[in-house]
């Protein structure tokens, strides 16, 4: 198929509705339709700036039903855009099902970059910004959530996801029982009028944050565990766990580990190896 229309993926504030580029504005002015993620909550966008495109749903519920239209219409020629509530579609947004069958139909598709919070609040995380890794909304229980947790300890690059405000605490207490020390910034509400960042280790962020009611939307950026060489200095910024399994990877056994973290440490030999118990490994 050779379509005629085209499918443009607009990117739409996260808060503030100045953050919106005059491109966008442009193309949501002259396409036929908007297939938007909530058409109430783009109406809002639209009336703002006396746009009347006519609008269409296109969420979680109805993607896949819904792309199939939306393919038809831009083969018979019409221009899609395509919004979500904010940010970018697609990125822990519905939009990449449309997007795939488009590709698949020979449809042009065309970005109109615009504000994401997982790179906003990168940029103001004081975090490493060379490598990254964004893991979405994070599983809520059971293993994955497990499996979740022992990633973000070992990943090396720094790690971008988005969590409920009532369960941001929970989850800081999950990591801080390996990485308490692990560098990391909670950033609230990111361009809106409450808009908050909070720094530290995550020990420090949870002690900030225990006695508050935490609301609106959260960014978590946690910085990457750092690699070093065995003998060398600069284990400081480790937790005594995560320098023990830094051995252990070089070659250490569970008990010469131990042994030599204490000894770097200047430590009592019995305090690392009751952080040491739950480590897996031979002694």
């Amino acid at each position: 198929m050779i379509s005629k229309g085209k499918l443009y993926i607009c990117g739409t504030p996260i808060g503030n509705l100045e953050d919106i580029t005059f491109r966008v504005l442009k193309i949501l002015k002259e396409v036929d339709i908007i297939a938007a993620e909530d058409t109430r909550r783009t109406s809002k966008l639209l009336n703002h700036f006396e746009i009347n495109t006519s609008l269409t749903s296109y969420h979680e519920h109805n993607e896949q039903e819904k792309s199939d239209k939306l393919i038809k219409n831009i083969a018979e020629g019409k221009k899609i855009a395509l919004v979500s509530d904010a940010g970018m579609p697609g990125i822990s947004d519905p939009g990449n099902i449309l997007i795939n069958k488009a590709i698949k139909n020979n449809i042009k598709i065309i970005p109109a970059p615009g504000p994401t919070a997982l790179i906003s609040a990168l940029v103001v995380s004081g975090c490493d910004m060379d490598k990254f890794v964004f893991e979405g909304f994070i599983p809520r229980k059971g293993q994955e959530r497990k499996e979740f947790i022992n990633r973000v300890c070992e990943e090396k690059r720094t790690i971008i996801f988005y969590e409920s405000p009532y369960r941001l605490l929970n989850t800081l207490q999950e990591l801080a029982n390996f990485i308490k020390e692990r560098k990391a910034a909670i950033v609230r509400e990111i361009t809106k009028v409450h808009e908050e960042k909070i720094y530290g280790s995550i020990e420090e962020i949870i002690s900030q944050l225990k006695n508050r009611k935490i609301k609106g939307e959260i960014v978590v950026v946690l910085a990457g565990r750092k690699t070093i060489k065995v003998e060398q200095e600069g284990w400081e910024h480790l937790t005594i766990r995560e320098h023990i399994e830094l051995l252990m990877k070089n070659g250490y056994t569970k008990k010469k580990a131990i042994k030599k973290v204490a000894e770097l440490r200047n430590i009592q030999k019995r305090k690392v190896y009751k952080k040491a118990i739950p480590i897996k490994g031979s002694e």
